[in-house]
């Protein structure tokens, strides 16, 4: 998500700091994974689902740094590897679920859009159809690094949407509507790009 430097170099005078202080603390980088995640988890479900979507998004975003603690924190003390990056993957897509779930829990609750839980629904699926055909694709020898909005984009778009939803009713269901049409794109994109590469 941080291509360029000049914006890596900004975030690590914050994240850099934030990882120290949690290493002196006793805390590993894959407690700090966890936590991360089960708090996510919990906001989304207790806070965003009843409708607290100003300080549920804010609670979120600021959880959501922990996949840059993390992984500083693993570096700084030469943990990068394999299981690191398996547990966070698995735990991003656990978070990811969470998050879009919420969303719908709130518009069965609130919503009069009559398209707002299916949007969440085919954007929940398809996201996680995105990460699945990349790991599968990978695993038999393509590459996948491909797609309009992969989960960077995707995050920014829901966390967003949750903060800036108390503004008008119309902001969540419009992000989902777009969330579904660019993960559905992206799914296209990969099976397509895959497709080239194995059907030869």
């Amino acid at each position: 998500m941080l291509d360029n430097t000049t914006a890596r170099q900004y975030v690590a005078r914050f994240i850099d700091p934030t990882a120290k202080t949690l290493l002196r603390a006793g805390l590993s980088p894959d407690a700090v994974t966890w936590i991360g995640a089960i708090s996510t988890v919990i906001f989304a479900l207790v806070l965003v689902s009843t409708g607290h979507t100003l300080i549920g998004g804010i609670a979120i975003t600021i959880m959501s740094l922990s996949d840059l603690v993390d992984g500083t924190m693993a570096r700084m003390v030469s943990k990068s590897g394999a299981w690191g990056a398996f547990l966070d993957s698995t735990l991003d897509r656990v978070v990811d679920a969470a998050l879009l779930l919420s969303i719908a829990l709130l518009f069965m609750r609130t919503s009069a859009v009559s398209w707002a839980i299916p949007a969440t629904l085919i954007a929940l699926i398809c996201g996680q159809m995105t990460s699945y055909i990349r790991a599968r694709a990978e695993s038999l020898g393509a590459t996948c690094r491909v797609g309009i909005a992969e989960r960077s984009e995707r995050s920014i778009i829901a966390i967003a949407a949750i903060i800036l939803s108390g503004l008008h009713v119309l902001i969540l269901p419009l992000a989902m509507a777009l969330l579904a049409f660019l993960s559905a794109a992206t799914v296209c994109q990969r099976i397509i790009h895959v497709y080239r590469q194995l059907n030869t």
